[in-house]
C-alpha cells in the first residue's frame, strides 16, 4: 500500500500538471539542500532516493575510488574501505555512502525541507512544459480567451499559458473585451526570467496564410502555392496564388464555390476586403493582376529603377490607386516593384507633350 507521502506526490503533480518524476526530482532536491543545510559534509556529490512504494527516503554520498586520497578526502574513498561497501569495486569507480541519518534526527529535516526549493523547481517545469509546447505551435493558428486588457495590450488565456498581444499585433477595426474567444497567430515565443513570453497577433500577414490553408484543401495539400500576402489588417488584403497542378485554376480554388471559401476567411478577419490574384513569373503579368480588380491596359518594367509603369483607362484610375492609394500601395507591397499609375488620357497627354508615341502592348 502507498505511503500518505507517496499519495500527496501523486496528488500535486496532478494538480500542477506535471509529471511526477519531475516533482520526486523536486522533493529530492529539497531534501538534499536541506541536508547540506542541517548537516556538516563535506564536497562530494549527495543524492536522494526515494521508495516508490513505501516513501521511504535515503540520502547517499558518492565518492570515488582512489589508491591514495587527495588534498579534500570529502570527495574520495580508498579501495580497501570501498571494497567493504562494494566488494567488486575498483580504482575509478564511484562507490554510493549512505548518510540518511537517525530517524529523529531525519525527522527534523523533513520538517526543514526547502519549500520554495520544491516550488521553484516545480515552477521550472511547468515553464518548460508551456515554452515547450508553444515553441512547436509557433507560427500556427490557436483559440484563446480575453482575460484583461493591460494598458492597451490584450492578455489572453491560452490553456495553461498566457500570451500577450501587443497594441501593433491588434486589428484596428476589432474591439477586445474579457471572456472573449477568439482565433489568434502564434507569432513568438521566448523564455524569459519571468517565464514563457507568448506573442500572438490577429494583424500578422501569416494569419492569413494559415487561415487560407484551414479553408483551402488545394493549400494545404500543395496543390496551390501562396506566393506573396500583402495586408493592411481590418482593412484589405491581397493574396497572390500560383497552381502545381495542371489545369486547376488557384483562384477559383481559393475563392470555392460561390465564394464561400473565401468568405470564411473574410467573416474570421472581420470583414476584410481579401483580393486574390494569379501570380505570374512575368512582372509585368504580376504588377497588372496585383492591381486587380482595376483593367490595366499595359505595364513597362525598369529593372533598373525596379520601376513598373502602367497605364489604365480614365475610368479605372481611382479604382487602380484605391482609396487612399491602398489598392496601389498593397499591389507595391505584393509585387516587390514601385508602381507608377496613370490613366491613357494623362499618357497621351505626356507622349504629345515629348512627341513620343504611346504603346499600346499589355
Amino acid at each position: 500500500m502507498k505511503s500518505e507521502f507517496v499519495s500527496a506526490i501523486t496528488q500535486l503533480a496532478a494538480e500542477k500538471n506535471v509529471p511526477r518524476e519531475v516533482v520526486m526530482e523536486a522533493i529530492k532536491a529539497a531534501i538534499v539542500s536541506a541536508y547540506r543545510r542541517n548537516f556538516p559534509s563535506g564536497n562530494a556529490p549527495v543524492v536522494a532516493e526515494i521508495d516508490p512504494a513505501s516513501g521511504a527516503i535515503r540520502l547517499f554520498e558518492e565518492r570515488e575510488v582512489v589508491d591514495e586520497l587527495p588534498e579534500d578526502p570529502s570527495v574520495a574513498i580508498l579501495l580497501p574501505e570501498a571494497r567493504r561497501i562494494k566488494p567488486d569495486a575498483k580504482v575509478g569507480d564511484v562507490v554510493r555512502i549512505d548518510v540518511t541519518p537517525p530517524p529523529a534526527q531525519f525527522g527534523r529535516i523533513a520538517a526543514q525541507t526547502a519549500k520554495q526549493v520544491v516550488n521553484q523547481k516545480i515552477r521550472d517545469a511547468e515553464r518548460k512544459l508551456v515554452l515547450d509546447e508553444f515553441a512547436e505551435r509557433e507560427g500556427e493558428i490557436v483559440h484563446g480567451v480575453v482575460q484583461r486588457i493591460e494598458q492597451g495590450n490584450v492578455v489572453f488565456e491560452l490553456g495553461r499559458a498566457e500570451a500577450i498581444m501587443p497594441r501593433s499585433e491588434q486589428v484596428p477595426t476589432e474591439r477586445y473585451y474579457p471572456g472573449q474567444r477568439i482565433r489568434v497567430y502564434v507569432s513568438e515565443v521566448h523564455d524569459t526570467h519571468r517565464g514563457p513570453q507568448i506573442i500572438v497577433s490577429r494583424a500578422h500577414r501569416f494569419m492569413l496564410r494559415r487561415l487560407f490553408e484551414q479553408e483551402v484543401p488545394e493549400i494545404f495539400n500543395g496543390q496551390v502555392e501562396i506566393k506573396a500576402i500583402a495586408r493592411e489588417a481590418g482593412f484589405r488584403s491581397k493574396v497572390a496564388v500560383a497552381s502545381r497542378q495542371e489545369g486547376l485554376d488557384p483562384v477559383g480554388a481559393c475563392v470555392g464555390l460561390r465564394g464561400t471559401r473565401i468568405q470564411n476567411v473574410v467573416n474570421e478577419l472581420g470583414g476584410e476586403k481579401i483580393d486574390v490574384v494569379e501570380w505570374s513569373e512575368d512582372p509585368a503579368q504580376f504588377v497588372a493582376n496585383a492591381l486587380s480588380p482595376a483593367q490595366v491596359l499595359s505595364v513597362t518594367i525598369d529593372e533598373d529603377e525596379k520601376t513598373a509603369r502602367v497605364i489604365v483607362p480614365e475610368r479605372q484610375l481611382s479604382l487602380a490607386i484605391g482609396k487612399e492609394g491602398q489598392n496601389a500601395r498593397l499591389a507595391a507591397k505584393l509585387t516587390g516593384w514601385r508602381i507608377d499609375i496613370k490613366s491613357d488620357a494623362q499618357a497621351a497627354a505626356e507622349a504629345a507633350q515629348h512627341h513620343e508615341p504611346v504603346s499600346a502592348e499589355s
